[in-house]
C-alpha cells in the first residue's frame, strides 16, 4: 500500500517542491526576517499581516526535542514501517522553528534529548519526497 503524499497549497507549494529536490526551504519574513515553519497569512514573530515570506534554504541541522515510537499504523502505508521513531526537532537556525519527522537511524541507542541530527529526503513517490531525520555523530 502506498503512503499519503502531501497535497501543496499556495503556501506551502515551495516547501514541498524544494524537498523534491533535496532542499530544505523554511519561509521567511520580508518584514522582520524571522521564520516561520508552517507558514501562515501572518507572520508569527512581528505579526505583519503582509510578511511577503519568501522562501530559503536552510542547513537542516538540529536538536532532537521529542519523539515517539510508533508502534501501531494508523495511516494505510506505514505498516512495514512499523515500528519507527517520529522525532520533534529545533532547527539550528533559529529558536522554536521545528520541524516532525521520521527518524532513518531506527530505534538508536544514541536517540536521547538534544541529540544532533540532520535532515535528509525520504522519497515516497518518484517525485515527492518528505524530511527525515539521521542522528549526527557527537563531537
Amino acid at each position: 500500500m502506498t503512503r499519503p503524499v502531501p497535497v501543496p497549497d499556495a503556501q506551502s507549494a515551495a516547501f514541498w517542491e524544494a524537498a523534491a529536490r533535496h532542499v530544505l526551504c523554511l519561509a521567511r519574513c520580508g518584514v522582520c526576517g524571522a521564520f516561520s515553519h508552517p507558514p501562515d497569512v501572518v507572520c508569527d514573530h512581528c505579526g505583519s499581516t503582509s510578511p511577503g515570506f519568501t522562501f530559503t534554504p536552510v542547513d537542516g541541522q538540529g536538536a532532537v526535542r521529542s519523539w515517539t515510537v510508533m508502534r501501531q499504523s494508523f495511516l494505510p502505508g506505514f505498516e512495514d514501517l512499523i515500528p519507527f521513531v517520529l522525532v520533534d526537532v529545533e532547527l539550528t537556525e533559529q529558536p522554536g522553528v521545528r520541524l516532525i519527522g521520521r527518524l532513518l537511524d531506527g530505534q538508536a541507542p544514541r536517540l536521547r534529548l538534544g541529540a544532533p541530527v540532520r535532515t535528509v529526503f525520504e522519497h515516497i513517490r518518484p517525485e515527492t519526497a518528505v524530511p527525515a531525520f539521521t542522528l549526527l555523530e557527537e563531537a
